[in-house]
Formats: C-alpha cells, sequence, structure tokens
C-alpha cells in the first residue's frame, strides 16, 4: 500500500501485508482488539527518531483492515513510546490509553501523596473523552498541577475510578466507547517533569501517528471504488473519481512520507514539530474528507445500506478525523508562522 518516495528505509521495518492481514482477522470486541495491540507493540517499532516509517506504516495498515482496530492500536503503542521516552516500563500484559484531553466544566487534579513517594500523587475530578477506560487496565493522564498540567501513569482497576461509557452514543466507533472518567483520591505516578509530555518532539510525531490512521482508512475506501471501477471499465464517472481519489490520496501519503523522513533525521535539530506535525494533519485530513465524500456520493446508498464493514468504515473515519479541529488548526498554522516563520516564501 506505500507507494511514495518519500518514506524514510525504517519503513521497511515493517511488513504491512502481514500487519494488515492480522488486523483483518481480529475480532471486534474491545478484548480482542487490545490483544492485537500487544500483538502489534512487539510487531512493530515504537515511534522514534529513526522509526518513524515503520511505525507510521504499521498504523496505516490497522487502519486500511479495520478503522476502530486503530483507534485502539494508536494510544496503547504512543502510551508505550511515552513510556520508553520516560524512562520508564509498563507492566507485563497492560494496555494503555492516552487521556490528555481538556473540556470545558471538567478539570482534573493531582495532588502529592507524601507518603507514597516523591513522584507520588493522588488523581480527584473529571477527565473527558477517555476511550476504552473500562477495559484498559493502565492509562497516562494529564492532570493541574497548579498552574500547569503534568503526565501521570494510573491503574484503572483501583477503586475511585468510574468510567461513564453510558455517555459515548456515537454511531461511529461505537464499541470504542469515549466518555468522561471521574477519578476520586486515585493513585499515580508522574511521568516526566511538569510541562514535558506536552513540550517533547514525540508529542508531535504522535499526533502524525494519528493521521496516519486516518490516510490508512481512507485507503480501505478507495479500494471499494477501485472494485467497482474494475466491475465498470466503462463508466468514465467511476475512473474520473478514481483517478481524483488516487491523487488525493497519493498527497497525503507524501505528506505522511516526508514527516517520517523529518522525523527519522531529526537528530538534535531546531525543527519546529509543531508545525511540522499540524500542516501533515491537516493536508492529511483534506484529502481523507475529499476522498470519503467522493466515494460515497459515487457509490450511492447502497454500501452504506447493505454491508454493515462499508457503513461502519464511513461512520468511523468521519468521526475518526474530527480529532483535526479543522479550520481552528488551520489557524494555528497561520498564528505560528506569523510568530515564528517556518515557510520558505
Amino acid at each position: 500500500m506505500l507507494r511514495s518516495p518519500a518514506w524514510p528505509p525504517s519503513v521497511t521495518d515493517v511488513d504491512t501485508a502481514d500487519v494488515e492481514a492480522t488486523a483483518g482477522r481480529t475480532g471486534s470486541s474491545p478484548q480482542d482488539r487490545l490483544a492485537f495491540a500487544r500483538w502489534l507493540a512487539d510487531a512493530a517499532p515504537s515511534l522514534s527518531a529513526g522509526t518513524a516509517g515503520g511505525a507510521f506504516a504499521a498504523l496505516a495498515a490497522v487502519a486500511a483492515a479495520d478503522v476502530a482496530l486503530a483507534r485502539t492500536v494508536e494510544p496503547h503503542l504512543d502510551a508505550l513510546g511515552i513510556l520508553a521516552q520516560a524512562g520508564s516500563t509498563a507492566p507485563e500484559g497492560s494496555t494503555w490509553g492516552v487521556f490528555a484531553a481538556e473540556a470545558p466544566g471538567t478539570t482534573l487534579t493531582a495532588t502529592p501523596d507524601n507518603d507514597a513517594g516523591a513522584d507520588a500523587v493522588r488523581l480527584d475530578g473529571t477527565k473527558p473523552w477517555c476511550s476504552l477506560a473500562s477495559t484498559l487496565s493502565h492509562a497516562l493522564v494529564t492532570a493541574h498541577v497548579g498552574d500547569g498540567r503534568q503526565l501521570f501513569a494510573v491503574d484503572l482497576r483501583q477503586e475511585g475510578v468510574a468510567p461513564h461509557d453510558e455517555a459515548w452514543v456515537a454511531r461511529g466507533m461505537p464499541d470504542v466507547p469515549s466518555g468522561p472518567v471521574d477519578f476520586s483520591g486515585v493513585r499515580a505516578t508522574a511521568v516526566g517533569a511538569p510541562g514535558w509530555y506536552l513540550t517533547r518532539p514525540g508529542f508531535a510525531w504522535g499526533g502524525i501517528g494519528v493521521a496516519a490512521c486516518w490516510w490508512g482508512g481512507a485507503v480501505g475506501l478507495a479500494r471499494l471504488l477501485r472494485s467497482a471501477t474494475v466491475d465498470r471499465p466503462d463508466a468514465a464517472l467511476l475512473r474520473a473519481a478514481l483517478g481524483a481519489t488516487v491523487v488525493d490520496l497519493a498527497d497525503a501519503e507524501d505528506a505522511l512520507a516526508t514527516a517520517a523522513a523529518q522525523i527519522d533525521a531529526s537528530g538534535s535539530d531546531d525543527t519546529d514539530w509543531s508545525l511540522v506535525a499540524q500542516v501533515t494533519r491537516s493536508r492529511v485530513r483534506r484529502a481523507v474528507d475529499a476522498v470519503s465524500q467522493r466515494v460515497v456520493a459515487t457509490l450511492g446508498p447502497a454500501p452504506l445500506t447493505s454491508d454493515p464493514a462499508v457503513a461502519a468504515r464511513v461512520a468511523d473515519l468521519g468521526l475518526y478525523v474530527l480529532q483535526d479541529h479543522g479550520e481552528r488548526d488551520l489557524a494555528r498554522v497561520g498564528r505560528i508562522v506569523v510568530e515564528r516563520g517556518g515557510v520558505a516564501w
């Protein structure tokens, strides 16, 4: 599924065909998907300078098979990478999420628990957008410490953790509930210093990994259009739609491959990773939106009403790409360029 010449050599560290085939055989229960996440953590490299090509290719391959599976796998791999960057390790057999979102009216605070050690805290409050909190064993959670935020590792199986799966009514990814979680006196351990999680280059790199999932999900949709065109080779509109889709997906792949090459070559440079990440994400989002709309419009309602897998992919992908905030994130690109530069023109 990879064609861009911009991919760095690390892209060959992963057998994407094997990853996609294995993902396609995975069951749809959260337990099945988390078992696959543990398998992929051993089969694919953790995201770092020197492994970005393979890491992004693996995520895209998973999403090409199952978008909801990619949504489950990506935060688990992200958490393992974050722990490694912080010099920490995950317990054997554990499954992880990353809960870092903020929302009006909800606050999670961390209070030092001096009796339990220098890095120990108690968490109190509510954290929004906590995917699979009722199924995962652990999570990395951001919480307010004074005027800043800090990252903490928490065992979700202890008393005081109350997920609200009932708040998740989405038709996209219905089996990946992402409701809020209430924390009451929950023990947790600091991972990195205050502010470290958001300022490290890996934060931006992880955001590009999410975009790799979006692209893989769109590749799965595009295959439907290709099959329809093969079946009706004389249909000019189908050929035109397929051609436009090929161009859109190539543009998105080039964006991901170029970013992966930059990460792999980064070392200790002074790249503005927040700009690289947002431009990459916005390019991929634009292409994925175009492909999704075109495929649905061209094929009509039949696949959406008669094929559960197609209906799920369209709904799942449509919800997933909303992790990009559209015009708000484009405005962020404009602000960065005005304040710090970053474009050749």
